[in-house]
């Protein structure tokens, strides 16, 4: 497959992009990228939510042994597809688990542009609901030319409105950002 293109360019600079182009293009081979990006969501969430487990991915003191066996555990309690999981062996045995991350964002970046579509993470001071994502969805379409995939986090610190990053672009319409700004004017 052709990396050349700009963001396929920016992924291979790093070492996780490299490591994800790698993946994908095995998992495309062998048509198996729907399976592949799920096991690394499920991946994914498990280091977002295990404190356990994100302390093991970024311990040097495991040997590849310990680390391997250690993964393959919670590839297993996952449910990951045997592909996603002969690739956390190659990874663990390189010693490059704290890397795992970096690569999940970047194969969720290769898939959605294969797809046609532009991932935007999306947050807000509450959870959005249906209409409000459906909404969204549409305008950010009509904005980027191309379909959207929403990710979306809450920070009820923001007070209200939403802050959108689509790739390198952020659009901030916060309350917060607002008042922050309205507050730095008024200091003159």
């Amino acid at each position: 497959m052709d990396h050349s293109g700009g963001m396929q360019a920016n992924i291979q600079a790093s070492l996780g992009g490299r490591y994800a182009i790698a993946l994908f293009d095995l998992a495309n081979e062998r048509g198996a990228l729907g399976a592949v990006e799920s096991s690394l969501a499920k991946l994914g969430e498990a280091i977002a939510q295990s404190s356990d487990f994100r302390a093991l991915i970024t311990n040097p003191m495991l040997s590849r042994a310990q680390a391997g066996k250690a993964v393959d555990a919670v590839a297993a309690s996952l449910g990951l597809d045997s592909l996603t999981r002969d690739f956390l062996g190659v990874v663990s045995a390189n010693h490059r688990l704290a890397e795992l991350p970096a690569m999940a964002r970047a194969f969720k970046l290769l898939a959605a542009d294969q797809r046609g579509e532009v991932d935007a993470e999306v947050v807000s001071a509450r959870p959005l609901s249906s209409g409000q994502v459906t909404a969204l969805k549409a305008k950010l379409k009509t904005r980027v030319g191309r379909d959207v995939t929403l990710t979306q986090k809450t920070d009820p610190e923001i007070l209200g409105g939403l802050i959108v990053k689509i790739g390198s672009q952020m659009i901030d319409s916060s309350i917060r950002t607002r008042l922050n700004t309205l507050a730095l004017a008024m200091k003159g």
